[in-house]
């Protein structure tokens, strides 16, 4: 398979990991947070019974998690490709 052919395939394999890494990423959120925040939801921007500091946080830890779910990922779902098509994705 040449290397055009293997980024072709492996967009929407890309595409379905991303979103996988979206929802795996939800998950661990709201586990940290009820553990580090004891609280069941973080609060949302807009929320005027939470402070800034608390908002900015949450946001901070959410993105945090959701990039190192999503590089985790796409990293493991590269690595499948190569193995099974001896071909790096770009």
């Amino acid at each position: 398979m040449s290397g055009k052919a293997v980024k072709i395939a492996y967009k929407p394999v890309g595409l379905l990991l991303g979103a996988g890494a979206g929802v795996l990423s939800g998950l661990i959120f709201k586990q940290v947070w009820k553990v580090a925040g004891h609280d069941d939801d973080a609060p949302n921007a807009t929320d005027e019974d939470r402070g800034w500091g608390e908002v900015l946080i949450a946001a901070a830890l959410q993105g945090a998690i959701f990039a190192l779910v999503k590089a985790a990922v796409d990293r493991a779902g590269a690595t499948g490709v190569r193995k099974a098509t001896g071909q790096w994705p770009d």
